[in-house]
């Protein structure tokens, strides 16, 4: 099953939905905002997307920006920032099994095998 995790605000995670849509590909929907990762979730999904915690973090939001930009920060530390501020994660996130891509662009669903 497809995870898609999702901010109904931002445009590019509806057009991964509208794209997944029009593939009649069946999807499970998180509004990671209202139903926050746990941290297990997210040591998972960053697994799967093999990256660090700073490559999740949106650098350009004011929240880093205003509190966390210039510390020295460890991959924990990071993870609690993820977890405590999930606007900060990058999105959309899209989990096929043991894969997962953040899907800026759209056309990186390819990676996923669809």
């Amino acid at each position: 099953m497809i995870t898609i995790y999702h901010n109904p605000r931002c445009a590019k995670s509806r057009e991964v939905l509208n794209t997944l849509e029009k593939m009649n590909k069946p999807y499970q929907l998180r509004l990671y905002l209202t139903e926050p990762f746990t941290k297990n979730e997210l040591t998972d999904v960053m697994h799967k997307l093999d990256i660090l915690p700073i490559e999740l973090i949106r650098t350009k939001e004011s929240i880093w920006i205003e509190n966390f930009k210039k510390k020295q920060l460890s991959d924990l530390e990071l993870m609690d920032i993820l977890l405590n501020y999930p606007k900060l994660i990058e999105r959309p996130i899209v989990v096929n099994g043991e894969k997962a891509i953040i899907a800026r662009p759209v056309t990186k669903l390819n990676h996923l095998n669809l």
